[in-house]
């Protein structure tokens, strides 16, 4: 039986243990709809119950063609812009130092600040989690065609915990679609129902961690058996759409995406929204906090 440990400065109980000497699996402590099954909202009761059985919810037209256009307007807009580019809140390719993640994009951009507040979007987030929420990371996801590389398998809720202390699964995640998402340009994979089982990583966290793994992931990363395990007994999902179609999953959902090598762009918005009585703490596994612009610590509930 694996020891709880605290967050430190906080003693707030560890219950999912990462980046120890050994991976370790842990039954989901937490519920998956915070809310109660008939609360109001834009999700209808059977769709929260599949949100609840698979981790995920996947939405034909979130916004309208129009609005799409925009966003990928603003998106273009941002990744052009010279100031942008220098700011510490945006990640470059490692190979073509192309723009490749742009952070904090709701107070970087009004545009985009709007979306958060659009209620078929944070109404969603309201529902599933059963409380008011805030935006614990917003960023826009840029894979150009010709070699944008993806984003390896992953557990985000692994590295909030870790790296940004945040107690418990009680956040949820949504990523729309600018651009369309096809079968072969680097699309969002999820092992459906992995969200009820935490993956705790091996090797400590280096300090300033988040400047490399925003490029390529290395701590937090699950052993290749580890995902053989999960992928066996829960499948991949992999998510396709036109421009406007959005994807909302659990913050433990083990996920990834790969490599764009067609023509064809894969631009999103992702928005992660985590409920107010689930605020950060102090990290439990990790040296310093990560930045506010990666991990927020406004918990102003949007309004």
């Amino acid at each position: 039986m694996t020891t709880a440990t605290v967050s430190t400065q906080t003693h707030v109980p560890d219950l999912y243990p990462t980046r120890g000497n050994a991976e370790v699996l842990t039954p989901r402590q937490d519920p998956v709809v915070w809310g109660a099954p008939d609360a109001p909202g834009p999700i209808a009761p059977a769709d929260l119950g599949s949100f609840e059985r698979d981790g995920f919810l996947a939405i034909d037209q979130l916004i309208t063609d129009d609005e799409a256009a925009v966003y990928r307007d603003e998106l273009n807009r941002l990744v052009s812009d010279p100031a942008i580019r220098a700011d510490d809140r945006s990640i470059v390719e490692p190979q073509s130092k192309e723009i490749r993640s742009v952070f904090e994009v709701h107070r970087i951009s009004e545009v985009f600040a709007r979306l958060v507040r659009d209620e078929r979007v944070v109404g969603r987030a309201r529902q599933i989690l059963g409380s008011d929420v805030y935006v614990h990371q917003s960023r826009i996801n840029v894979k150009p065609g010709f070699g944008a590389s993806g984003f390896y398998w992953h557990s985000d809720f692994e590295t909030w915990h870790a790296e940004d202390g945040l107690p418990r699964m009680r956040a949820v995640s949504v990523s729309i679609a600018l651009t369309e998402n096809f079968d072969t340009n680097g699309g969002l994979m999820i092992m459906p129902g992995s969200h009820k089982t935490f993956l705790g990583c091996t090797g400590a966290t280096p300090k300033d961690n988040y400047k490399k793994s925003l490029q390529m992931q290395d701590a937090g990363t699950p052993s290749d058996e580890g995902l053989t395990s999960l992928a066996s007994e829960y499948g991949i999902k992999l998510f396709t759409g036109r421009a406007g179609s959005a994807t909302w999953f659990d913050c433990n959902c083990m996920h990834g995406s790969g490599d764009n090598i067609t023509p064809f762009p894969r631009s999103n918005v992702f928005i992660v929204f985590n409920s107010v009585d689930n605020t950060a703490v102090e990290p439990f596994a990790a040296p310093i906090r990560r930045p506010d612009y990666i991990g927020a610590r406004d918990f102003t509930p949007v309004r």
